[in-house]
């Protein structure tokens, strides 16, 4: 987003619509493919498409129980929307960082959210599809709090708390960062769909 606040509607909005982008490609590109289509890795070192689905999985059954609890909370305290959102420090760096294409900045995924190494079922796009389709619909529901107010541990470093703004933001980020990745995996397969 950009540097200077922007307004709480046409950020969630611009979230949302970026949901909807990673939901029509996981939906066209992913969903059709067959089991070794999706198990097949570029090389030994690299990640297969449904290891990069498995790795966004983790990350989302690990934040979007949290999300939707915090949410729940504010909703019951009687929060109501910001007026525009409010970006931390760290947020915004972990974002930026998040942002530099992994061709320029690769990033090693800490172990407990690496993805398994064996051979995975196609339910990896389906459990996929259903949490942005979670996502989505927390991102509804931040419209109605102040979601500037709400804070989310950060399962790595366990002191830093995001604005749920940077969390979201952030997470989406990542699943862009890492379907990106699936798709050049994919277009790089010998029989591409």
């Amino acid at each position: 987003m950009s540097k200077s606040a922007p307004r709480t509607t046409e950020f969630l909005d611009h979230l949302a619509a970026d949901l909807h982008t990673l939901r029509e490609v996981t939906t066209r590109r992913f969903r059709p493919l067959s089991d070794d289509q999706l198990n097949r890795r570029p090389a030994t070192d690299k990640w297969s498409v449904g290891q990069c689905l498995e790795h966004l999985n983790i990350i989302g059954g690990h934040y979007l129980p949290t999300i939707s609890r915090k949410l729940k909370q504010a909703q019951e305290r009687g929060s109501r929307p910001a007026e525009t959102v409010k970006s931390g420090f760290f947020g915004h760096k972990l974002i930026e960082a998040m942002q530099i294409p992994a061709s320029e900045k690769p990033l090693k995924s800490p172990q407990q959210y690496a993805p398994s190494g064996s051979r995975l079922p196609r339910t990896v796009v389906e459990v996929f599809g259903r949490q942005l389709d979670e996502l989505l619909n927390i991102v509804q529901q931040a419209r109605s709090i102040n979601a500037n107010a709400v804070r989310i541990a950060n399962p790595i470093i366990p002191l830093l708390y995001l604005r749920l703004t940077d969390q979201l933001e952030f997470i989406v980020v990542h699943l862009q960062r890492h379907v990106a990745q699936a798709e050049r995996v994919l277009d790089a397969s010998p029989t591409q769909q």
